[in-house]
């Protein structure tokens, strides 16, 4: 869901129409971690959204059981709070590069940027991302450094490379121009100087009230509604969620609905609602300037322009940057199937990715075939996050290896950059240069300000790094940072080594038992442990050496009458390796799926018989 989805009615002036004078629209952006959705929780709470008496969690923005879960914002997400006279539409946005495209399609939403920067760590590569979407769009920014509370802060260095990254993203004059907010939005703290006293909001709404501008549009003028945000709700069905660039709206209003084809179609608005704290709130009408929430539309998309009769002109919507990844999307026919998930058929896979572009406007779903579907993405963190959604909705299918999506280009083939950014302790400098040299990586800078840490910003083929992440975690034991963007599309720089190892494959279906286990696990690492269910073909450990090993894991002792010393002992078995599904992404090789379930993450080979695999092995190998 791309918003809070109570509906309350509320009375009194709450829900009147305000004019464009006392409406600002403003977007939070920053880089992952800085502090975006504490700071809005502290804006909601000084505005008095919540009872003295309400037990309300943290980052209440972050309702999506996978954004609290990792921490992360993973869906933009409206709400609002009234400061005096005016009211105060926030967007609260993700931080990773990998959910852009939540960020692009909300540019013509707002007029306005508060950028979060953390008063240490400064602008970090998702920080310059964001940054540059909102100045490419002319937003005027306010930058907000956050967490001056932290005793290693350092906010005047942190101000000197923020100008540095906005006459980097060529900025305007008017834009270099930004003012400045010092906060720590953990203790609910704001201030314009550091040197002045606060212990409340207030100094960054007077900011937002005097710097942020406006929003323009005539409401006397024919109405236009631009459609940036779909979401869904069991009542009412597809919501369309937008800014009214101009005119005025009502409930029960006919329109003229244009869509990115051309298309246009009558329309009638059934309900309309207008954000009020974390609530939707029903109103009878809207003027230019407002976020509203429209219903009652049945073929509404993101990108659709609302009109009236008299002025039909369709907005420009957002480019959205292209996917640059992508891995196909099977139903599952492992031994296992429909055990765990209750949608299970390729219908009900199809219908899923269809209702999933609706909302997710970086994604691409193209049919190969009525059971695979090829899924493209932003990332794999992009894809992985709709892998888990799906699991959890009770879906039940297989995915491939990520790939990353060439493009030919005057009949060279190039393929998708990214700009790695890693940040280590200095005794682990040179094995990480080396590791990433492998992947093609070109180290562009190194910047060792004189602690123990190195900063390094390699560039690096986006197929490099599939599988990355654990390596360098391995490399550096586990005190190394990475962050990385994408940055555009070079010629192909060749041929990277995969997956060193092979896997421990089972031979036969039937229950893990101790025996088996540990006679397996001097072969590798194990993935599974006794009792776990298993199949001809499923992957249950990688292989200490390159190439792969079937083994027996429901292998029982055999009894006998004889007992000899020392035979009997108990078995003593290494507890297994449990992967995370970023992980197991990672792991798989071109000859392997990863088999998700509600229930369970499993690996497997394409092929689960032994001998067609080998045969089908020679077969490609006599062809290449």
């Amino acid at each position: 869901m791309n918003g809070i989805v109570f509906l309350y009615v509320m009375k009194g002036n709450a829900a009147d129409m305000l004019t464009n004078d006392k409406i600002r629209n403003i977007a939070i952006v920053a880089h992952v971690d800085h502090g975006k959705t504490t700071l809005v929780d502290k804006l909601l709470r000084h505005n008095g959204c919540f009872r003295v008496n309400q037990n309300m969690p943290d980052r209440i923005m972050d309702s999506n059981d996978l954004e609290r879960e990792r921490g992360i914002t993973i869906l933009s997400k409206n709400t609002s709070i009234r400061y005096g006279e005016t009211k105060i539409n926030i967007i609260d946005t993700p931080g990773h590069a990998d959910f852009g495209g939540e960020v692009e399609r909300i540019v013509n939403m707002v007029d306005g940027v508060l950028l979060l920067v953390d008063a240490f760590e400064g602008p970090m590569p998702q920080t310059r991302f964001v940054l540059q979407k909102a100045l490419d769009a002319g937003l005027k920014p306010l930058v907000v450094i956050n967490k001056i509370d932290r005793p290693d802060a350092r906010p005047f260095e942190v101000i000197d490379k923020v100008l540095d990254l906005f006459i980097d993203l060529g900025a305007n004059e008017e834009q270099l121009d930004f003012p400045i907010i010092y906060a720590s939005a953990k203790w609910g703290m704001a201030k314009d100087s550091l040197e002045s006293s606060s212990d409340n909001m207030v100094p960054l709404l007077d900011a937002i009230l005097a710097k942020i501008p406006s929003p323009a549009g005539d409401p006397d003028q024919p109405l236009q509604i631009a459609v940036s945000s779909i979401d869904y709700d069991n009542y009412v069905g597809r919501v369309g969620i937008g800014k009214i660039a101009r005119g005025t709206i009502h409930k029960g209003q006919e329109l003229i609905l244009c869509d990115l084809q051309g298309k246009q179609a009558k329309v009638k608005i059934s309900s309309l609602n207008i954000f009020e704290g974390l609530n939707r709130v029903e109103a009878e009408a809207a003027a230019a300037g407002e976020i509203i929430a429209i219903s009652g539309i049945e073929d509404l998309n993101i990108g659709d322009t609302l009109c009236s009769s008299e002025k039909i002109e369709p907005v420009s919507f957002a480019r959205i940057d292209q996917p640059t990844i992508s891995m196909n999307f099977i139903v599952n026919d492992s031994p296992m199937a429909g055990r765990e998930g209750s949608h299970v058929t390729s219908r009900h896979l199809k219908e899923r990715l269809q209702r999933e572009l609706l909302s997710n406007v970086s994604l691409q779903v193209e049919e190969l075939s009525p059971d695979s579907f090829k899924v493209s993405g932003r990332g794999e963190l992009h894809l992985s996050i709709l892998i888990e959604t799906m699991r959890r909705e009770g879906y039940e299918f297989a995915v491939t290896r990520p790939e990353v999506i060439l493009r030919d280009v005057n009949d060279v083939i190039h393929e998708p950059m990214e700009k790695l950014f890693i940040e280590v302790p200095e005794e682990y400098m040179g094995t990480v240069i080396e590791y990433t040299s492998r992947r093609k990586g070109e180290m562009v800078n190194i910047d060792n300000s004189g602690t123990n840490t190195v900063k390094i910003e390699f560039s690096i083929p986006a197929r490099g790094l599939i599988g990355y992440r654990s390596g360098f975690l391995t490399q550096t034991r586990g005190a190394g940072l990475m962050n990385h963007i994408f940055a555009g599309y070079e010629p192909f720089k060749g041929d990277i080594s995969g997956r060193t190892r092979g896997a421990l494959v089972a031979s036969e279906a039937g229950s893990a038992v101790a025996y088996g286990l540990y006679n397996s696990q001097e072969r590798g690492v194990l993935f599974i442990g006794p009792g776990t269910e298993v199949y001809e073909g499923m992957i249950v450990g990688e292989n200490a050496r390159s190439g792969d090993i079937t083994v027996n894991v429901c292998k029982r002792k055999q009894l006998t009458n004889t007992r000899a010393s020392g035979s009997d002992d108990a078995l003593r078995l290494v507890p297994p390796l449990v992967l995370s599904l970023e992980s197991l992404l990672e792991f798989l090789a071109d000859d392997e799926l990863l088999e998700a379930t509600p229930q369970s993450l499993r690996l497997r080979k394409t092929i689960l018989d032994k001998t067609s695999r080998e045969r089908a092995s020679r077969n490609k190998n006599r062809v290449s």
